[in-house]
């Protein structure tokens, strides 16, 4: 990681036969974005502080500074507060960083983002695979502006690429985006009735995945067969489902 930020010189380490710029280095005068800053380890963050600083780098193997003018932007889904506070990140590191903070909401609480969104992946799996002039159905609209998304974009992305390779039609619908039962999960749910829905929907995927044995279906959701009975009980779940 250190090599691919700040570059290194021929013979720093084994199999560095060539001089190489660093993703710093071939930022100069642009834009770095450097995604999941948080996951970076905290030797690395040293270095990474004294570029913000002083806006100078060295090589790996190298001894010579290098200057370089870079806007840097950066990522996160970790809580850097949360991890100032455990010591896996450097305080002094997040105030170089937290000039301007940018919070994106949830995709949740943005719904007139979600078929903006959704339209665009359509479009986008629809010419790799080269299925033109798909369209989602009304019903798999409101499924989607319903649906919670625990995952967010990424889990967008994946039911939209998914429904896209196995749709039959031109029409993509509410079951080809495999939200028949976690549409349930409205997003005028409360919080417990929202837990619930997703909590039942994961139980009859495994229970669908396994069918209907107890003790796999509990393994894979790494609770105890008495544990995934009350569950089941709970939630008004039959093992015939």
């Amino acid at each position: 990681m250190e090599s691919e930020l700040f570059g290194h010189e021929k013979g720093a380490f084994t199999g560095a036969h060539l001089q190489r710029k660093g993703r710093i280095e071939v930022a100069a005068g642009g834009t770095l974005f450097l995604d999941e800053i948080g996951e970076i380890p905290l030797l690395l963050q040293v270095k990474l502080l004294r570029f913000l600083q002083e806006q100078k780098i060295e090589r790996v193997g190298g001894r010579q500074e290098i200057q370089v003018d870079a806007r840097v932007i950066a990522a996160t889904h970790v809580d850097l507060k949360k991890a100032l506070k455990a010591g896996s990140f450097r305080e002094d590191l997040y105030y170089r960083l937290a000039v301007v903070q940018l919070l994106l909401p949830s995709l949740r609480e943005r719904s007139e983002d979600i078929v903006l969104l959704a339209t665009a992946f359509l479009h986008q799996f629809a010419a790799q695979n080269s299925k033109s002039g798909l369209a989602f159905s009304e019903d798999a609209i409101r499924s989607m502006t319903r649906y919670g998304w625990p995952g967010n974009v990424r889990e967008l992305q994946n039911r939209v690429k998914r429904a896209v390779i196995m749709c039959g039609g031109k029409r993509v619908t509410t079951e080809d985006l495999e939200l028949t039962q976690a549409a349930v999960a409205s997003r005028s749910s409360s919080l417990k009735e929202a837990r619930d829905a997703l909590e039942a929907e994961m139980i009859r995927q495994a229970l669908r995945k396994h069918s209907g044995k107890i003790s796999a279906a509990a393994a894979e959701l790494g609770v105890s067969r008495p544990t995934l009975y009350e569950m089941m009980e709970k939630l008004g779940i039959k093992k015939s489902e």
